[in-house]
This record gives structure tokens, sequence and C-alpha cells, in this order.
């Protein structure tokens, strides 16, 4: 069989791993001296990586992400409060199988962000579906489809990832519609598909943040049903940048203009 034939049908059944790298693979199985059978099983093997890295940078694409992060740039001996361990468990996805909840709790600039997104994305190395929205953005698009007709549309949208990321909860109060909303979109994933929050707030002040603590009660019933809550003690990490620059001392010192 000439190379242009196999390569042909290789192409035919979409192995493109297999065709484009076919001179390397030979190559590579007759300096290994292997057998057909293991000589069969690389081939197979370097196709699968293949369709799995797509898989992957396709699934990042999709979810949105702001920015790339993952654990192993957290610098975990910056927040002593968090436990690393726990960290690493969530980060398996096993919350995720089970339609759990994580709430990333705790001021800004402690890395909740750059946590969420380091989970969210070995959670789609690990296989799952995962979409991250600024909680502002999602609220937003809810509102703006009930106005439009189209709620139980934008509900499905958020309720088919295995894993929502909802960001920055609390950095803005909710209109009491939209809370009503937000509570429909919490309801329709409870038990049946896992989300992470991030938010500012500690859960006892979320009734001033959807503006109803009765709603807001509803949503905290379901979120901590079966939930994993991290709360993050620390500096953040942007102003100890500058500390550490002197920035801060130096804005300090300016002195300000006397009213005239």
């Amino acid at each position: 069989m000439d190379h242009d034939h196999l390569t042909l049908l290789l192409d035919r059944l979409k192995l493109t791993a297999m065709r484009d790298q076919l001179d390397s693979l030979i190559d590579e199985a007759g300096r290994g001296e292997l057998t057909i059978r293991e000589a069969l099983t690389l081939f197979c093997e370097r196709e699968v990586a293949r369709r799995d890295q797509r898989r992957i940078d396709m699934a990042f694409g999709l979810a949105r992400f702001p920015f790339v992060r993952d654990l192993t740039g957290f610098d975990f001996g910056a927040q002593p409060s968090l436990d690393k361990a726990q960290i690493r468990e969530l980060a398996t996805g096993r919350f995720i199988a089970n339609g759990e909840a994580v709430l990333f709790l705790g001021p800004p600039g402690v890395g909740k962000t750059h946590l969420a997104v380091a989970i969210g994305r070995a959670a789609i190395v690990a296989g799952y579906g995962v979409l991250f929205t600024p909680a502002t953005t999602l609220v937003a698009q809810l509102a703006k489809a009930h106005a439009e007709g189209r709620l139980e549309e934008r509900l499905t949208h958020y309720a088919k990832p295995k894993l929502l990321i909802i960001d920055e909860l609390g950095y803005l109060p909710f209109e009491p519609d939209a809370a009503h909303l937000f509570f429909q979109l919490v309801s329709r994933r409870y038990e049946r598909g896992a989300m992470l929050v991030t938010s500012n707030r500690a859960v006892g002040e979320w009734g001033s943040v959807f503006g109803d603590a009765v709603v807001a009660t509803a949503i905290l019933d379901r979120l901590l049903h079966h939930s994993h809550v991290v709360t993050i003690r620390g500096d953040s990490y942007r102003l100890r940048e500058k500390r550490r620059s002197g920035l801060l001392q130096k804005a300090a010192a300016v002195p300000q203009p006397t009213p005239v």
C-alpha cells in the first residue's frame, strides 16, 4: 500500500493526527522496534491525545474565562487562611459530579477569581462543560431575556454547563426583579448542576445584595444545602505589590489641596 493511499484512508476515517504525523509515527515505531500491536497502540494514543486537546481548547473558548490561571500560579503562602488540600480537592471536580456549590468569600484582590478560573480550567480538562460569567453580566442578560419574552431560553443556556461560575456577586446590588430571576436560575440548577460563586460579601449580607431578604434566604437555602464555603482572609495581592513598591506610602504623603 503506497503512502498516498494510506493518507487518503486516514483522511476518510478522520484520523487526522495519524495522517499528519504518519511519517514520524512510523519512524518512532521502527526505532522502538515495536510490534504491530504496540505500534497500533502508539498511533491510537496520538490520535486520542489530539482529539482531547482540541476538545479542551474549544471548551476553554466556550467557557469565556477572563484570563488564564491555574493552581500552580496561586501563592498559597500569601493566603494562610486557605486550606491548600481543600482547594486541590475542589480542583478534582468531585463537587461538580455531585451537583454541589462552592462559595469563595473574601475582600477584593485576595485571589477568588484566580481560584475560580483555575478550578474551571481543571474541570474542563476532566471533561466537564464550564461557563464563566460576571454576576452583573448574568443578571443583565436574564433581565433582558425576561423583557423580550426569552427567559426560558436564557435560563436553559445557563443551566446547561455542568459547572457555572458566577464571579463578583455583591459588588453591585440587584434590582428586586433581578433577584427573582437569579433565584429561578439557582432553582433550575439545584442538585442538577454545580455552581461556583465568588463574592466580597459574607452570606449574612446577601439580603442587601439581592434587595430582598426573603429571596436571599431562598437562594442561600439552595446554595448552602450541598456546599463548600471557603472564606479567604488576607491582603489584596494588588495592594501588596503597591506597598512593596512604596506607591501607597507615596500617595499618602502627597499633600491635599486646601479648600478655598
